[in-house]
Protein backbone atom coordinates (compact mmCIF):
# COMPACT_ATOMS: atom_id res chain seq x y z
CA UNK A 1 0.00 0.00 0.00
CA UNK A 2 0.88 3.46 -0.80
CA UNK A 3 2.21 5.69 2.08
CA UNK A 4 -0.45 8.31 3.33
CA UNK A 5 -0.96 11.06 5.50
CA UNK A 6 -4.04 10.35 7.84
CA UNK A 7 -5.82 13.90 8.59
CA UNK A 8 -8.66 14.15 11.37
CA UNK A 9 -10.96 16.55 10.88
CA UNK A 10 -13.00 17.95 13.37
CA UNK A 11 -16.33 18.56 11.48
CA UNK A 12 -18.23 16.88 7.93
CA UNK A 13 -18.16 20.20 6.48
CA UNK A 14 -13.92 20.07 7.07
CA UNK A 15 -14.06 16.87 5.72
CA UNK A 16 -15.84 17.78 2.69
CA UNK A 17 -13.57 20.67 1.91
CA UNK A 18 -9.87 18.81 2.52
CA UNK A 19 -11.23 15.54 0.66
CA UNK A 20 -11.89 17.45 -2.31
CA UNK A 21 -8.83 18.84 -2.68
CA UNK A 22 -6.35 16.84 -5.04
CA UNK A 23 -4.83 13.63 -3.83
CA UNK A 24 -7.35 12.94 -1.10
CA UNK A 25 -9.68 10.61 -0.21
CA UNK A 26 -12.48 10.75 2.67
CA UNK A 27 -13.10 8.14 5.21
CA UNK A 28 -15.23 7.36 7.89
CA UNK A 29 -14.95 3.32 9.34
CA UNK A 30 -12.56 2.98 5.98
CA UNK A 31 -13.21 -0.96 5.83
CA UNK A 32 -14.56 -0.04 2.16
CA UNK A 33 -11.70 2.57 1.75
CA UNK A 34 -8.79 0.69 3.40
CA UNK A 35 -9.72 -2.62 1.00
CA UNK A 36 -9.69 -0.68 -2.38
CA UNK A 37 -6.33 0.92 -0.94
CA UNK A 38 -4.80 -2.71 -1.06
CA UNK A 39 -6.21 -3.94 -3.67
CA UNK A 40 -4.58 -1.13 -5.70
CA UNK A 41 -7.33 0.77 -6.89
CA UNK A 42 -6.79 3.68 -5.00
CA UNK A 43 -3.69 5.74 -3.96
CA UNK A 44 -4.26 8.73 -1.75
CA UNK A 45 -1.77 11.23 -0.60
CA UNK A 46 -4.21 11.94 2.21
CA UNK A 47 -6.62 10.26 3.67
CA UNK A 48 -9.09 12.55 5.35
CA UNK A 49 -10.74 10.55 8.60
CA UNK A 50 -14.34 12.21 10.07
CA UNK A 51 -14.86 9.14 12.12
CA UNK A 52 -14.45 10.78 15.19
CA UNK A 53 -16.50 14.07 14.13
CA UNK A 54 -18.35 14.15 17.20
CA UNK A 55 -22.59 14.92 17.26
CA UNK A 56 -22.86 12.53 14.20
CA UNK A 57 -23.74 8.65 15.23
CA UNK A 58 -27.17 9.64 17.13
CA UNK A 59 -30.34 8.01 17.07
CA UNK A 60 -33.61 9.81 16.99
CA UNK A 61 -36.42 7.04 16.24
CA UNK A 62 -39.22 9.61 16.38
CA UNK A 63 -40.63 9.03 14.15
CA UNK A 64 -39.64 10.29 11.72
CA UNK A 65 -36.24 8.94 12.61
CA UNK A 66 -32.89 10.49 11.96
CA UNK A 67 -29.68 8.57 12.38
CA UNK A 68 -26.32 9.79 11.96
CA UNK A 69 -24.21 8.78 8.89
CA UNK A 70 -21.51 8.01 11.54
CA UNK A 71 -23.95 5.66 13.42
CA UNK A 72 -21.95 2.18 13.14
CA UNK A 73 -24.41 -1.45 11.50
CA UNK A 74 -23.95 -2.96 15.48
CA UNK A 75 -25.66 0.17 17.00
CA UNK A 76 -27.98 -0.09 14.52
CA UNK A 77 -28.73 -3.64 14.65
CA UNK A 78 -29.34 -3.41 18.58
CA UNK A 79 -31.29 -0.27 19.11
CA UNK A 80 -34.20 -1.49 20.54
CA UNK A 81 -36.46 1.37 19.53
CA UNK A 82 -35.41 0.92 16.41
CA UNK A 83 -35.92 -2.38 16.04
CA UNK A 84 -39.51 -2.00 16.95
CA UNK A 85 -40.50 0.74 14.17
CA UNK A 86 -37.76 -0.05 11.84
CA UNK A 87 -36.98 -3.69 11.46
CA UNK A 88 -36.17 -4.01 8.07
CA UNK A 89 -33.07 -1.74 8.52
CA UNK A 90 -32.26 -3.07 11.73
CA UNK A 91 -32.02 -6.84 10.26
CA UNK A 92 -30.04 -5.56 7.08
CA UNK A 93 -27.40 -4.02 9.38
CA UNK A 94 -27.44 -6.76 11.79
CA UNK A 95 -26.96 -9.15 8.84
CA UNK A 96 -23.96 -7.70 6.91
CA UNK A 97 -20.83 -8.74 7.08
CA UNK A 98 -19.21 -10.16 10.79
CA UNK A 99 -19.15 -8.50 14.15
CA UNK A 100 -16.35 -6.95 13.96
CA UNK A 101 -16.53 -4.93 10.54
CA UNK A 102 -20.41 -3.82 11.86
CA UNK A 103 -18.19 -2.35 15.13
CA UNK A 104 -16.66 -0.23 12.65
CA UNK A 105 -18.51 0.23 9.40
CA UNK A 106 -21.26 3.54 9.27
CA UNK A 107 -24.28 3.92 8.11
CA UNK A 108 -22.93 6.35 5.54
CA UNK A 109 -20.01 4.23 4.32
CA UNK A 110 -22.23 1.62 3.74
CA UNK A 111 -24.53 3.51 1.56
CA UNK A 112 -21.54 5.11 -0.26
CA UNK A 113 -19.24 1.67 -0.50
CA UNK A 114 -18.18 0.81 -3.97
CA UNK A 115 -19.70 -2.56 -5.76
CA UNK A 116 -17.89 -5.44 -5.07
CA UNK A 117 -17.56 -7.45 -8.63
CA UNK A 118 -14.02 -9.42 -8.68
CA UNK A 119 -13.22 -7.75 -12.59
CA UNK A 120 -13.63 -4.46 -10.98
CA UNK A 121 -11.46 -5.06 -7.52
CA UNK A 122 -8.52 -5.81 -9.70
CA UNK A 123 -6.18 -3.31 -11.27
CA UNK A 124 -5.72 -5.53 -14.07
CA UNK A 125 -9.28 -5.14 -15.38
CA UNK A 126 -10.09 -1.81 -17.39
CA UNK A 127 -13.87 -2.82 -16.86
CA UNK A 128 -16.31 -0.37 -17.76
CA UNK A 129 -16.98 0.83 -13.99
CA UNK A 130 -13.14 2.05 -14.40
CA UNK A 131 -13.56 3.98 -17.36
CA UNK A 132 -12.88 1.45 -19.50
CA UNK A 133 -14.40 0.16 -23.04
CA UNK A 134 -16.29 -3.30 -21.47
CA UNK A 135 -17.73 -5.02 -18.99
CA UNK A 136 -15.85 -8.44 -18.20
CA UNK A 137 -18.74 -10.10 -16.50
CA UNK A 138 -20.48 -10.09 -19.49
CA UNK A 139 -18.59 -12.85 -20.59
CA UNK A 140 -16.89 -13.93 -17.74
CA UNK A 141 -17.55 -14.96 -14.57
CA UNK A 142 -20.72 -13.93 -13.67
CA UNK A 143 -22.65 -16.04 -10.88
CA UNK A 144 -22.91 -13.71 -8.68
CA UNK A 145 -23.93 -10.47 -10.71
CA UNK A 146 -26.80 -8.59 -11.71
CA UNK A 147 -29.73 -10.12 -13.29
CA UNK A 148 -31.58 -6.72 -14.28
CA UNK A 149 -30.08 -3.98 -15.88
CA UNK A 150 -27.19 -5.94 -17.40
CA UNK A 151 -26.58 -3.90 -20.45
CA UNK A 152 -23.69 -1.74 -19.16
CA UNK A 153 -22.40 -2.96 -16.22
CA UNK A 154 -23.80 -5.72 -14.22
CA UNK A 155 -22.13 -5.24 -11.21
CA UNK A 156 -24.66 -5.39 -7.90
CA UNK A 157 -24.85 -2.60 -5.57
CA UNK A 158 -23.23 -3.83 -2.02
CA UNK A 159 -25.28 -1.82 0.54
CA UNK A 160 -27.70 -3.93 2.49
CA UNK A 161 -29.21 -0.79 4.50
CA UNK A 162 -29.87 0.98 0.67
CA UNK A 163 -32.23 -1.91 0.25
CA UNK A 164 -34.51 -1.85 3.48
CA UNK A 165 -34.21 2.44 3.43
CA UNK A 166 -35.91 2.23 0.01
CA UNK A 167 -38.33 0.40 1.29
CA UNK A 168 -39.06 2.93 3.92
CA UNK A 169 -38.70 6.00 1.24
CA UNK A 170 -36.18 7.08 3.07
CA UNK A 171 -34.18 10.23 2.33
CA UNK A 172 -30.41 10.84 2.31
CA UNK A 173 -29.30 14.69 4.10
CA UNK A 174 -25.66 15.44 2.91
CA UNK A 175 -23.57 18.42 3.88
CA UNK A 176 -20.69 19.98 1.63
CA UNK A 177 -18.70 22.64 -0.09
CA UNK A 178 -21.75 23.99 -1.74
CA UNK A 179 -24.09 24.08 1.13
CA UNK A 180 -26.60 21.22 2.31
CA UNK A 181 -29.31 18.86 0.76
CA UNK A 182 -31.87 16.85 0.99
CA UNK A 183 -31.77 13.34 -1.53
CA UNK A 184 -34.36 10.74 -2.12
CA UNK A 185 -32.89 7.43 -1.46
CA UNK A 186 -34.38 6.22 -4.63
CA UNK A 187 -32.75 9.08 -6.29
CA UNK A 188 -29.18 8.75 -4.45
CA UNK A 189 -27.67 6.08 -6.88
CA UNK A 190 -26.87 6.49 -9.91
CA UNK A 191 -27.74 3.47 -12.48
CA UNK A 192 -24.83 2.44 -15.05
CA UNK A 193 -26.48 4.00 -17.84
CA UNK A 194 -26.70 7.53 -16.53
CA UNK A 195 -22.69 6.91 -15.60
CA UNK A 196 -21.37 3.80 -15.21
CA UNK A 197 -18.27 5.14 -13.16
CA UNK A 198 -20.24 6.58 -10.20
CA UNK A 199 -22.75 4.72 -8.28
CA UNK A 200 -24.47 7.88 -6.42
CA UNK A 201 -24.87 11.67 -6.74
CA UNK A 202 -22.33 12.72 -3.78
CA UNK A 203 -20.14 15.56 -5.39
CA UNK A 204 -16.57 16.94 -4.81
CA UNK A 205 -16.70 17.85 -0.98
CA UNK A 206 -20.37 16.21 -0.13
CA UNK A 207 -20.83 14.28 2.59
CA UNK A 208 -23.32 12.53 4.30
CA UNK A 209 -24.93 13.82 7.36
CA UNK A 210 -27.58 11.64 8.30
CA UNK A 211 -30.45 9.61 6.95
CA UNK A 212 -34.40 10.24 7.63
CA UNK A 213 -36.95 7.79 7.48
CA UNK A 214 -40.78 9.22 7.67
CA UNK A 215 -43.12 7.87 9.93
CA UNK A 216 -44.77 4.68 8.96
CA UNK A 217 -48.32 4.85 8.21
CA UNK A 218 -50.89 3.16 10.23
CA UNK A 219 -50.89 -0.51 10.23
CA UNK A 220 -47.27 -0.69 8.35
CA UNK A 221 -45.47 -4.18 8.85
CA UNK A 222 -42.01 -4.56 7.46
CA UNK A 223 -39.24 -7.20 6.48
CA UNK A 224 -35.71 -7.90 5.22
CA UNK A 225 -34.49 -11.04 4.16
CA UNK A 226 -31.50 -12.36 2.50
CA UNK A 227 -30.37 -15.40 0.84
CA UNK A 228 -26.78 -16.73 1.30
CA UNK A 229 -24.54 -19.92 0.56
CA UNK A 230 -23.50 -20.28 4.20
CA UNK A 231 -24.59 -18.78 6.92
CA UNK A 232 -21.69 -17.08 8.30
CA UNK A 233 -20.02 -13.94 6.49
CA UNK A 234 -20.67 -13.83 3.17
CA UNK A 235 -22.09 -11.63 0.22
CA UNK A 236 -25.59 -12.35 -0.26
CA UNK A 237 -27.46 -14.06 -3.80
CA UNK A 238 -30.41 -11.93 -3.46
CA UNK A 239 -32.16 -9.81 -0.92
CA UNK A 240 -35.30 -8.20 -0.07
CA UNK A 241 -37.34 -5.67 1.84
CA UNK A 242 -40.88 -5.23 1.52
CA UNK A 243 -43.32 -2.71 3.40
CA UNK A 244 -46.58 -2.90 3.35
CA UNK A 245 -49.70 -0.73 5.30
CA UNK A 246 -53.12 -2.85 6.04
CA UNK A 247 -55.99 -1.38 7.14
CA UNK A 248 -59.47 -3.30 7.62
CA UNK A 249 -57.84 -6.56 5.96
CA UNK A 250 -56.84 -4.64 2.89
CA UNK A 251 -53.29 -3.95 1.49
CA UNK A 252 -53.24 0.26 1.60
CA UNK A 253 -49.88 0.61 -0.05
CA UNK A 254 -47.11 -1.75 -0.65
CA UNK A 255 -42.81 -0.90 -1.01
CA UNK A 256 -41.02 -4.51 -2.34
CA UNK A 257 -37.12 -3.54 -3.13
CA UNK A 258 -34.74 -6.44 -4.37
CA UNK A 259 -30.98 -6.53 -3.48
CA UNK A 260 -28.05 -8.07 -5.29
CA UNK A 261 -29.92 -8.16 -8.40
CA UNK A 262 -29.08 -4.90 -9.71
CA UNK A 263 -26.25 -2.26 -10.18
CA UNK A 264 -28.47 0.12 -7.91
CA UNK A 265 -31.17 -1.14 -5.14
CA UNK A 266 -34.52 -1.81 -7.52
CA UNK A 267 -38.02 -1.31 -6.55
CA UNK A 268 -40.22 -4.29 -7.85
CA UNK A 269 -42.99 -1.76 -8.77
CA UNK A 270 -44.89 -4.81 -11.02
CA UNK A 271 -45.22 -6.68 -7.47
CA UNK A 272 -46.19 -3.31 -5.92
CA UNK A 273 -48.86 -2.65 -8.43
CA UNK A 274 -50.61 -6.14 -7.99
CA UNK A 275 -50.49 -5.68 -3.82
CA UNK A 276 -51.89 -2.29 -3.78
CA UNK A 277 -55.64 -2.36 -3.03
CA UNK A 278 -55.95 -6.23 -2.66
CA UNK A 279 -56.55 -8.57 0.13
CA UNK A 280 -53.62 -10.48 1.00
CA UNK A 281 -54.43 -14.60 0.08
CA UNK A 282 -51.91 -17.01 -1.43
CA UNK A 283 -52.69 -16.42 -4.88
CA UNK A 284 -52.10 -12.58 -4.59
CA UNK A 285 -48.61 -13.20 -2.75
CA UNK A 286 -47.63 -15.79 -5.96
CA UNK A 287 -48.63 -13.51 -8.30
CA UNK A 288 -46.87 -10.55 -7.06
CA UNK A 289 -43.62 -12.89 -6.23
CA UNK A 290 -43.48 -13.30 -9.80
CA UNK A 291 -44.16 -9.77 -11.08
CA UNK A 292 -40.98 -8.89 -8.95
CA UNK A 293 -38.50 -10.80 -10.78
CA UNK A 294 -40.87 -9.66 -14.39
CA UNK A 295 -38.47 -8.70 -17.48
CA UNK A 296 -35.10 -10.14 -15.37
CA UNK A 297 -32.34 -10.57 -17.98
CA UNK A 298 -30.09 -13.02 -16.21
CA UNK A 299 -26.54 -13.74 -17.57
CA UNK A 300 -24.77 -16.95 -18.57
CA UNK A 301 -24.08 -18.20 -15.20
CA UNK A 302 -27.07 -16.44 -12.89
CA UNK A 303 -30.55 -17.34 -14.03
CA UNK A 304 -30.87 -19.73 -10.77
CA UNK A 305 -31.03 -15.93 -9.15
CA UNK A 306 -34.33 -15.09 -10.52
CA UNK A 307 -35.71 -18.28 -8.91
CA UNK A 308 -34.21 -16.98 -5.39
CA UNK A 309 -35.51 -13.50 -5.52
CA UNK A 310 -38.99 -14.88 -6.66
CA UNK A 311 -38.79 -17.34 -3.94
CA UNK A 312 -37.03 -14.81 -1.30
CA UNK A 313 -40.05 -12.44 -2.15
CA UNK A 314 -42.70 -14.86 -1.19
CA UNK A 315 -41.34 -15.81 1.76
CA UNK A 316 -40.95 -12.04 2.60
CA UNK A 317 -44.90 -11.63 1.77
CA UNK A 318 -46.19 -14.65 3.33
CA UNK A 319 -44.21 -13.52 7.11
CA UNK A 320 -45.68 -9.85 6.06
CA UNK A 321 -49.24 -10.93 5.64
CA UNK A 322 -49.46 -13.95 7.90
Amino acid sequence: MKTFTLLPVRSLLEGGRESAKPGSILKAGGVDLLDRMKEGLETPDRVVSIAHVPGHDGIEVGPPARIGALATLARLDSHAELRRVYPALADAAGGAATPQIRNMATLGGNLAQRPRCWYFRQAEFDCTKKGGAQCFALNGENRFHAIFDTDVCCCIHPSATAVALLAYAARVDTVGTRGKRSISIEDFFVAPREDPTRENQLAAGEVIEAVVLPAPAPGSRSVYKKLKEKESFDWPLVETAVSVSVSRGTIQDARVVLGSVSPVPRRARGAEKILAGARPSAELIARAAEAAVAGATPLSQNAHKVRLARVMVERALREILA
